[in-house]
């Protein structure tokens, strides 16, 4: 019985990576007097954009940070205006059905809200756990979201597109659906990982879940 959905944010709700790398760019090549690669950036991923921004180079750190955040903002409604598509449609379903919605993201909160607002979908989520610049921890962020909200770890789903998404909810022991929807999602690399579910499209997700729901409702008759 699934009760609690716990949302990934890049790759996930929305097709932000591209959104990222872009103000990466903009905002920390002036500062690094350098080209900064997308694969740098990538290898980056973890912690916070602070935490990235400390991977990437020593001087500065404080002014890329500010003009990051700026360039993000700017940029958002150009590269990434919307989540996926079916994304608002699912939060709403779910809410109906009455399941507790989080999220557990690497991302700072400055741009996490941000997004959220964006695409007007803050208002569904009860819990949002942001990064930190010192490591990921994501473990640590979805342990949260079930003791904030009651919820045992058997009755909640991690979904999210990486295959660190699936080591993090197995140090939990939360079952993970492993979102594989984004442009350029590896479906084989998740599948390697091992996922307890894989999905190609929003679509596919919702109708997993309203499954559930029906088995739950004849089970209960």
């Amino acid at each position: 019985m699934i009760t609690c959905l716990i949302f990934d944010l890049d790759g996930t709700i929305g097709n932000t990576e591209p959104l990222c790398l872009e103000a990466f760019h903009q905002a920390l090549e002036p500062w690094a007097g350098r080209k900064i690669s997308d694969q740098e950036i990538m290898d980056a991923f973890g912690p916070s954009e602070e935490g990235i921004i400390r991977t990437l180079f020593q001087d500065h750190r404080e002014e890329a940070l500010h003009d990051y955040i700026q360039c993000y903002k700017e940029m958002h409604d150009a590269i990434c205006p919307a989540p996926f598509e079916g994304m608002r449609e699912l939060l709403s379903w779910a809410r109906n059905q009455g399941m507790h919605i989080a999220m557990v993201t690497g991302k700072s909160k400055p741009t996490s809200d941000y997004t959220l607002h964006q695409f007007g979908i803050a208002s569904y989520f009860e819990v949002v756990e942001n990064g930190i610049a010192e490591k990921e921890i994501k473990p640590q962020g979805i342990r949260s979201v079930l003791e904030q909200l009651g919820v045992p770890a058997e009755e909640a789903l991690y979904i999210g597109d990486k295959p660190g998404d699936i080591q993090a909810a197995r140090e939990v022991g939360i079952p993970i659906a492993s979102a594989c929807w984004a442009p350029d999602g590896d479906e084989q690399e998740l599948r390697e990982a091992q996922p307890d579910q894989l999905f190609t499209s929003v679509a596919q997700l919702m109708d997993y879940l309203q499954k559930q729901v029906y088995n739950r409702t004849l089970a209960a008759e």
